[in-house]
């Protein structure tokens, strides 16, 4: 009888072990007995337990009285076969001298197998915190005495030829930039090409190009407008290049001396419209005739000694 109840208080003992094995010790320590004010201090939690179980961070803020928790490490964690150790690392300091303890932090965990929370709590951990040593009776110092620098001639001489450096390459690029401009001023100026003679030669820069010849009709008809449009702003001081065509001939109707091509310059510009903008595909001779109406239009209306000096209006091109 007293046999059967000694195996059976064993079998009762050996179910129950592994239950209360789970986490099998919670472990609290600081790294010394002693510190300053201000000093970091390195508290640590060492949790075993066994494979398996969960351990929950602790909460260590709500029991710190009179510490400052500044950082929180993160857990190392280290395995021996079954058996399971994690260390929890908080970064302490204290701003007044005291006797400090930190009391018990409980830790929760729960076992393999178990949905219940248990919970372990670690030893007091006490330290003294202390000031530093003052001697009321010395005066105010400094923390060391002033050191003095021995003057060193080799700076000194660096200085100087960087110095000279310096001022050499200033004087080197205004030289070079005198000379620019003294040379700038030499070049003879440039002579300014009247405006009729510039229409004159991109008019036949573009006929050059063949554009109406090769299929690029709209092309053609852009270029040769643009042309006569800015022609007509340097020779007339007139927005041309703004102006639609009919705004265009009545802006160039406020100039007497452009009364010679005010009809002709309206039917060229129209016609160029009508290919532009309303994709009309005229015959060859249409892009020949605009050509001499361009020519006509500048020739008309140039200076009336240039004109004289290119032969007229009808041999312009």
């Amino acid at each position: 009888m007293v046999i059967r109840r000694i195996a059976f208080a064993l079998l009762i003992l050996a179910l129950a072990t592994p239950a209360f094995s789970q986490v099998t010790s919670a472990t609290a320590a600081a790294d010394s007995t002693h510190y300053l004010v201000g000093d970091y201090i390195n508290y640590k939690i060492e949790v075993g337990y066994r494979k398996g179980s969960t351990v929950y961070p602790p909460s260590v803020q709500d029991s710190l009285k009179n510490l400052t928790l500044i950082r929180t490490e993160k857990p190392v964690v280290t395995q021996n076969g079954n058996q399971v150790t994690e260390v929890f690392s908080f970064i302490l300091s204290c701003y007044d001298s005291a006797g400090v303890t930190i009391p018990p932090i409980p830790v929760l965990y729960r076992a393999s197998g178990d949905t219940s929370l248990g919970s372990v709590s670690t030893n007091p951990v006490g330290f003294t915190v202390s000031t530093l040593p003052v001697d009321m009776k010395s005066g105010i110092k400094d923390v060391k005495s002033p050191i003095a620098i021995p003057f060193d001639w080799r700076w000194l001489i660096l200085w100087i030829a960087a110095a000279l450096l310096v001022l050499g390459l200033a004087y080197y690029l205004y030289r070079r930039y005198r000379r620019k401009k003294a040379s700038e001023k030499s070049v003879a100026p440039v002579v300014k090409v009247p405006p009729h003679e510039r229409a004159l030669n991109a008019l036949r820069e573009l006929d050059g190009q063949q554009l109406w010849q090769r299929g690029l009709v709209k092309e053609y008809h852009s270029g040769i407008t643009e042309i006569i449009r800015r022609y007509f702003e340097e020779r007339f001081s007139m927005p041309a290049m703004e102006l639609p065509t009919s705004e265009a001939v009545e802006e160039l109707k406020r100039r007497p001396e452009s009364e010679p091509v005010w009809d002709l310059t309206y039917s060229f510009l129209s016609n160029a419209d009508m290919v532009k903008f309303a994709k009309f595909n005229p015959m060859g001779s249409v892009n020949e005739e605009m050509m001499k109406q361009a020519y006509e239009i500048v020739g008309r209306t140039a200076p009336s000694a240039d004109s004289q000096r290119n032969g007229g209006t009808a041999n312009v091109q």
